[in-house]
């Protein structure tokens, strides 16, 4: 059965129970209509100033037949109890799943434990799962290492690789196979002779709606190195277990932890700026406030709403940070 995810949550029991993981955002977004999900969301009532991805979620489950959906109660989107209540009046099946608030292990453990008996399985043979999985999530950690400190993978293949890890394409043999391929010709590529010299950016908060965001960056002379959100969904954490793993994972808890983690890379990775991405009408961006307080690098904090091209606003705005860091650094 293919079980449609809202966010990352243990996948290792989705597929110990025998099932298919899938990110509805992943479908949603990489979808050839995906224009025709938030269309069909509104036209189902959706108000024009709910955030883009849930409308487009919703317009998803509907359109691709998904019949049952996890939903992260506690840990995840605000409007997430709404999207639920709105897939159940329409026919599908809701398995609720909570990260506790304060990273309580034991709530985390027993949410664990009901997650998995809920998809007819235990947590016996997700912690086998999970075992299973370390080898796909080390080649995610080396196509991570070898995006920062070689720059043998740009920042959208970057995003691409991680961002699929929450699902695993629904296969994890397919996606271990994906992932040699995209090793494999990485090692085929000569590193950027100016990788060394080039600015280098970071990028947090939800993966953007605009995905050409990538692109357009590198093409002023800049390169993401560091990709928050989809690093923390591929859990590159060394972890002795499913809980430790769930714990560590930094986005459905407070945001100080995320500062934490994110003050990390930026000394390990050296970066010279931050891009803040948040989504219109989501409550991560009053987050936004805390992170320009505390982060010791200069942010740009941008919006998106729709899928689709970068605006032409956030162009201009991201080749203005570009060229303001560019001076500020003595670099032409």
């Amino acid at each position: 059965m293919r079980i449609g995810i809202t966010t990352t949550v243990p996948i290792e029991a989705i597929l110990a129970g025998g099932h298919a993981p899938v990110d509805l955002n992943n479908l949603f977004i990489g979808h050839p209509e995906r224009d025709k999900f938030v269309e069909r969301a509104e036209r189902d009532g959706y108000p024009v100033t709910v955030c883009g991805w849930v409308k487009g979620i919703y317009g998803a489950v509907l359109s691709e037949g998904i019949e049952t959906v996890v939903v992260v109660a506690q840990g995840d989107c605000s409007n997430t109890q709404a999207l639920s209540e709105t897939l159940e009046l329409a026919g599908v099946t809701i398995i609720p799943f909570s990260y506790p608030y304060g990273r309580d292990r034991p709530l985390l453990a027993a949410q664990i434990d009901v997650f998995c008996r809920r998809l007819g399985t235990d947590a016996a043979e997700a912690e086998e799962m999970r075992t299973s999985l370390s080898r796909i999530r080390e080649k995610l950690r080396r196509i991570d290492d070898l995006t920062w400190q070689v720059g043998k993978f740009s920042g959208a293949e970057n995003h691409l690789a991680l961002v699929s890890s929450s699902d695993m394409l629904g296969d994890p043999g397919e996606f271990d196979v994906y992932l040699d391929g995209l090793l494999e010709k990485a090692s085929r590529r000569e590193a950027s002779e100016d990788f060394d010299s080039r600015l280098r950016f970071g990028f947090v908060g939800v993966p953007p709606i605009n995905a050409d965001i990538y692109d357009f960056i590198e093409k002023y002379g800049a390169s993401v190195v560091f990709n928050e959100v989809q690093r923390q969904f591929a859990m590159l954490h060394s972890a002795d277990n499913l809980v430790e793993q769930y714990s560590l994972y930094t986005y459905p808890y407070d945001v100080f932890g995320r500062i934490a983690d994110i003050e990390e890379q930026i000394r390990v990775r050296r970066l010279d700026g931050i891009i803040h991405y948040t989504q219109a009408f989501c409550f991560r961006q009053i987050e936004d406030l805390i992170l320009r307080r505390r982060l010791p690098v200069p942010v740009l904090s941008i919006e998106g709403n729709l899928p689709g091209p970068l605006s032409a606003q956030n162009r201009l705005r991201v080749e203005a940070f570009i060229e303001q860091l560019r001076l500020s650094r003595g670099r032409r």
